[in-house]
């Protein structure tokens, strides 16, 4: 076994020669390593606040980040384990000047230098949930005093993409996504074409047969009961879909008509509800598979799938409610009452007040929505009071991840450049 090799606070807090990492973040080194030692097949890395850390040595060979290992434009990996003439061990471990971990690997003879912030933040020895989110998810309900999470987004249009002054305004946008699901954006231009520049600013747009853009709005033969003026009870938009949106924007351009109140539920919320209070209801609707349809004169959408989605640790995933979008239920014949009791009692926790949040739409407000967790709905209104017109478009969450990773990202280069770490 190697002995542990140590080196000066000093040193490791200096900041020459620090290695680059297996990819385009910044890691900041926020507790130095005290000493390193080693067997063939695993690292120990001791921290200057007491933590202790292993790692496998087929594990750091993959995750190096020398040329044979990734490719240094890309970043991607270019290492076939399998091609190697052994299993990768550690022939010795050490510190070098800049407090980077060095290590002498065989079979190959080669030496490789890990980045101390990087180890640290990819220590799945003492991770207790590596697949926790980004951002903690918190439910949330309703009632008469509550209001989304609202930005002012007055001057949001005139910043540059990628700027610290838009991250002034995306920073909290992606957080309040990530946590509670919504967010209202005030004080937008009202002009056609809006959407698309904030939309952009999150991420591509994904386009359906209601194209990339569409108007919410009454019109004569309509394709979808969103463009008519009658009510709509909680959904949330095309469960039709294998993979449906995971993102709604709505911009209201203009509303005059009387009526037409927003109504907004988390499904998430609704859900736990079930769970705690009929387990019984909420496991059905967790196994049992829902026909979901959308048939159009020049569309035909037919998808499968529970009304609630776990993940592998019985985590809330995504709700696919929408009762006007449902086709004829097609399961086992013993299970068809046991599935519509499990829906009404579902049905029943949708109407109960304390999960609405209800607010009305101003000109220049954008609200943005996670369409796999809430569920919106919509008063009726008297189409000829007035005029109501909201234009939308869809995302996917994978974009508001993305974009809350470069922002934290960008956050801590910054922070790194001042402190003279970069």
């Amino acid at each position: 076994m190697n002995q542990p090799q140590h080196t000066s606070e000093h040193q490791q807090s200096a900041s020459v020669d620090l290695p680059r990492t297996p990819d385009y973040d910044a890691w900041p080194i926020e507790v130095p390593i005290a000493s390193v030692a080693s067997t063939p097949r695993v690292l120990t890395v001791n921290w200057q606040d007491g933590r202790v850390s292993r790692y496998h040595s087929v594990w750091l060979r993959e995750n190096a980040a020398d040329d044979s290992t990734i490719n240094p434009a890309t970043r991607e990996r270019i290492l076939d384990l399998s091609s190697l003439d052994a299993w990768p061990e550690i022939a010795q471990a050490t510190l070098d000047a800049s407090g980077a971990v060095e290590l002498l690997m065989t079979p190959e003879q080669r030496s490789l230098r890990f980045h101390p912030g990087w180890l640290r933040a990819h220590d799945y020895d003492n991770t207790e949930d590596p697949l926790a989110p980004l951002v903690p998810v918190e439910t949330w309900l309703g009632g008469q005093d509550k209001e989304p999470v609202t930005l002012d987004a007055g001057g949001w249009t005139a910043t540059q993409t990628d700027s610290p002054e838009e991250e002034t305004i995306l920073a909290p946008a992606l957080d309040a996504l990530l946590r509670h699901g919504l967010v209202r954006l005030r004080g937008l231009p009202t002009e056609p074409g809006t959407l698309e520049n904030i939309a952009e600013r999150f991420g591509p747009l994904r386009a359906t047969n209601f194209g990339t853009l569409f108007n919410v709005r009454a019109k004569p033969d309509p394709d979808s009961n969103a463009y008519t003026s009658i009510a709509l009870p909680p959904h949330v938009d095309l469960p039709t879909r294998e993979y449906h949106p995971g993102l709604q924007f709505l911009h209201c351009l203009e509303n005059s008509v009387a009526g037409g109140q927003a109504v907004m539920l988390d499904g998430f919320a609704v859900a736990e509800a079930l769970r705690e209070e009929d387990p019984e209801a909420f496991a059905t609707l967790t196994r049992v598979h829902w026909r979901y349809a959308n048939t159009a004169k020049t569309t035909d959408y037919v998808w499968h799938s529970p009304m609630i989605v776990l993940d592998e640790q019985q985590q809330l995933l995504e709700v696919r409610i929408a009762d006007f979008l449902r086709g004829p239920l097609m399961t086992d014949f013993d299970q068809v009452e046991e599935a519509y009791r499990a829906l009404m009692a579902l049905q029943q926790r949708l109407r109960e007040p304390r999960f609405a949040l209800r607010f009305t739409y101003a000109p220049g407000d954008l609200v943005i929505f996670d369409n796999r967790r809430l569920l919106h709905a919509r008063d009726a209104f008297e189409g000829d009071s007035g005029h109501r017109w909201l234009q939308g478009c869809y995302l996917e969450r994978d974009e508001v991840r993305s974009r809350y990773r470069i922002v934290q990202r960008r956050r801590r280069e910054r922070e790194l450049g001042e402190a003279g770490q970069t």
